[in-house]
This record gives C-alpha cells, structure tokens and sequence, in this order.
C-alpha cells in the first residue's frame, strides 16, 4: 500500500516515508494506481494517475522543475512541511523515489489522506 500523507506532505510505501510536495486540491481517498504517458514536457514521459475528472487528472510524478521560480527541486527537499504545499493536485517526487514506486508497486492501492 502506498500512503500520502498531506498534513506531513509525505508518501510512505514498503517501510520508509519520503518528502512529496503536494497541493490543497489534491484528492484524498482510495484509489488504484495508472501507468500513463504525458507527452507534455516536465514530466519525464510517464506519470503514475490516481484520479481524473472530466476536465482535469491526478497523479503522482517526477518533481516539475520546468517553472524555475516555483523552486520545486529546493521545496521538496523543505523539511519545512509548509514549502512541499506548492501543486495544484498532484503529488511530485524525487526520480528516485519515482522509479521506486515503479518497480515495487504499480498493482498496489493508494490512500491520500
């Protein structure tokens, strides 16, 4: 199981816990994990979906670095829980924490709570 914590701005699966950066609009519940491609740049190709809605979807990805003045790269690494608040839904990640998850836990469920 994969837990985001968003009080923390932390996602914790297989026994350890990592900083993520994390939004006010980001879902809470259960949800199953997606493998889907993003042509859009800034995201590394691939990005790991937990919701959608008509308009919009959610997911769990390399930290976006492509906006140089939102400093996600130097937020993510905060221990300032306050400065990983900065998405506007979806949960960023270092790349190794990223190809983590990939290699462990694409069948496993999510819980942002």
């Amino acid at each position: 199981m994969i837990v985001v914590n968003l009080a923390l701005a932390t996602i914790c699966f297989m026994s350890q816990c990592y900083p993520a950066l994390v939004g006010v609009d980001t879902p809470t519940g259960q949800f199953e994990i997606s493998d889907r491609f993003t042509p859009l740049p800034g995201y590394g190709g691939d990005v790991l979906q937990f919701y959608e809605t008509d308009t919009e979807w959610y997911a769990i990805h390399r930290v976006y670095l492509l906006n140089r003045n939102e400093h996600r790269d130097k937020r993510l690494r905060s221990t300032n829980v306050h400065d990983r608040v900065i998405t506007k839904g979806c949960i960023n990640v270092t790349k190794e924490v990223y190809e983590k998850l990939q290699n462990c836990c694409l069948t496993e469920s999510l819980t942002v709570e």
